[in-house]
């Protein structure tokens, strides 16, 4: 799975997308296939609620690739074309935790008015996609308690 050993993933991101189905969270859930039907990544993305905050927020994750797959562009397409499905949703924006190195080439930033876990973190950022930039802590869907 990618992103498996980072230190921000728990390991339990298979069992979040199980329990984001049978929650009926998943906003937008895309997979990559190969010709043959193969399964090569995933996407997931699902609401967020933001304390002080109303509005059409979603999560970005888990994501995935399959390891031999890695570092050919279908993670970055699977969450550019996500990202364009909340759009259309006229989502307000998305939140994700992760390496601002790459995901800051889709336009997330840090932003320390926003909080996950009642603290701030430079792996916590946001995508504004319309709107003001919200302030407050972030909760996800209870499906990332399965960890």
């Amino acid at each position: 799975m990618a992103f498996e050993t980072a230190p921000y993933s728990s390991g339990a991101e298979p069992r979040i997308v199980e329990a984001l189905r049978q929650a009926g969270a998943l906003a937008v859930s895309l997979v990559a296939t190969s010709d043959d039907g193969s399964i090569l990544g995933h996407v997931a993305f699902s609401p967020v609620r933001i304390d002080h905050a109303a509005g059409r927020w979603y999560g970005l994750g888990p994501v995935s690739v399959a390891p031999e797959m890695q570092r050919r562009g279908i993670g970055r397409a699977l969450i550019r074309e996500g990202l364009a499905r909340l759009a259309a949703l006229d989502a307000e924006g998305c939140v994700v935790l992760g390496d601002p190195g790459y995901y800051g080439r889709f336009g997330f930033v840090s932003d320390s008015a926003l909080t996950y876990g009642g603290e701030a973190s430079p792996y916590f950022q946001r995508l504004v996609l319309t709107g003001e930039p919200p302030r407050g802590n972030v909760s996800y869907h209870e499906a990332f308690d399965v960890a």
